[in-house]
């Protein structure tokens, strides 16, 4: 019997049409990227689950490095559960996954998928140009060991939490990266960009090793970086951290995302972030535009996985 959570979080497991995946880097900080969860979730088991595709396969990578994962259920947006329940919840877990998945477990995420992101897109032309896609999925089963769950999306308040304690102490300040902690890329254009989207997370380690992802706001951009409000609290010192601001449309057709690394900073409860990395992406509102997309980038990513080695590291 694993981790048990209440009605109210398990209506957020299965309604959010999507999640922030956090996952650990070499280096000691966090990636966050957003995937679609389809409201896997098994209580009996006590896990939760996502999927992503082999053509992708940097992150799958990551979690074999180092399984300690957590996904935050952080918006309500175009869900299928109740948009009333306003609860921000972070499961943390340790996560693994099949790299060759059978065609009845394919099929059965296909049909999980179809409540909310549509029926599958069949024929001969997208069977072929969708492979890399929709057969090279991969699910990533989570065993929950901890839920965190604040009243409110802004993660402020006093958090519930499920299954194991938090640890009574904060993580200890990282040791600097040796190219300085400053900001690498144009601070102004990252403030700029973040601030036309909604939703805006936060990603480090904590002191037992699973990422925390919590949300932030009030981004603005000053010398030494992003100076932002995070309601949720924030462990003083310097740290590497990651960053993620997203927008997305009903059955996310229609995404835009911007995504950095870098060196968290905060004294006394105040959080600036220098951000050393900067990537994105925008997918325009259209399902068959998407689906070329999807489809283009899943085939390149899985070619680049071959040559790389990387499919043979996974397996």
């Amino acid at each position: 019997m694993g981790v048990a959570w209440p009605d109210t979080v398990d209506d957020v497991l299965g309604g959010d049409l999507t999640c922030a995946l956090g996952i650990k880097t070499d280096a000691g900080g966090v990636v966050v990227s957003t995937l679609a969860p389809i409201g896997l979730r098994d209580r009996e088991r006590g896990t939760v689950g996502v999927t992503t595709s082999l053509g992708f396969g940097r992150k799958l990578l990551r979690i074999k490095k180092d399984p300690k994962v957590a996904l935050a259920y952080h918006s309500r947006a175009h869900g299928i559960g109740d948009a009333g329940n306003q609860r921000f919840v972070l499961v943390q877990g340790v996560a693994e996954f099949d790299p060759t998945p059978d065609q009845d477990a394919l099929d059965a995420i296909g049909e999980q998928a179809t409540p909310y992101l549509g029926a599958l897109r069949r024929g001969p032309f997208w069977d072929r140009w969708l492979s890399a896609y929709y057969a090279d999925r991969v699910l990533v089963t989570v065993e929950v060991r901890r839920i965190i769950v604040w009243p409110d999306l802004r993660a402020a308040g006093e958090p519930e939490v499920f299954g194991e304690p938090l640890k009574a102490e904060d993580p200890a300040a990282q040791r600097p990266p040796g190219k300085g902690t400053g900001p690498r890329v144009d601070v102004g254009k990252a403030a700029k960009r973040a601030g036309k989207l909604p939703h805006h997370l936060l990603a480090y380690q904590q002191a037992d090793g699973f990422p925390a992802v919590v949300p932030f706001e009030s981004v603005t951009a000053e010398a030494g970086g992003l100076r932002m409000s995070v309601p949720a609290g924030l462990p003083d010192g310097g740290r590497r951290a990651g960053l993620l601001s997203h927008d997305y449309r009903p059955a996310l057709i229609g995404l835009e995302t911007r995504q950095h690394t870098g060196w968290l900073d905060v004294t006394d409860g105040a959080a600036v972030y220098a951000p050393h990395t900067a990537s994105g992406f925008v997918a325009p509102p259209n399902k068959t535009l998407l689906l070329l997309a999807n489809g283009y980038l899943a085939r390149r990513g899985l070619r680049e996985a071959a040559a790389t080695g990387l499919l043979d590291a996974l397996a």
